[in-house]
């Protein structure tokens, strides 16, 4: 498991801070909230997010191997996560930042 997924299966609080002081850089608050997904849908070639805030990420199905491959059942057993979606049958876990960047899984 990757960090970014082992940090995402962790993560069990609503909000999170990173900061640095070095260099003059200010601190970011990142509200965890409005990241957190509240449904999950799949078109014939997307998966399409919603987000606490109201926000929809849809995002290429052929991005995600294993939810491509995968059958409707399997796809619909998905949990919700405090920064993303965690599929335990499949091995599968995507964050809402990584989405939002545009970032096929590895």
């Amino acid at each position: 498991m990757t960090p970014m997924k082992s940090a995402l299966l962790s993560s069990t609080c609503d909000h999170s801070a990173i900061s640095s002081k070095a260099n003059g850089m200010s601190t970011l608050e990142i509200d965890v909230g409005e990241l957190r997904p509240v449904s999950v849908a799949f078109t014939a070639d997307e998966l399409v997010v919603t987000l606490a805030d109201g926000r929809r990420i849809a995002t290429p199905l052929k991005w995600y191997p294993r939810l491509r491959d995968a059958s409707a059942a399997a796809r619909g057993r998905f949990e919700l996560m405090p920064m993303g979606i965690h599929w335990p049958e499949l091995d599968e876990d995507l964050g809402i930042a990584g989405m939002l960047q545009g970032r096929p899984a590895a």
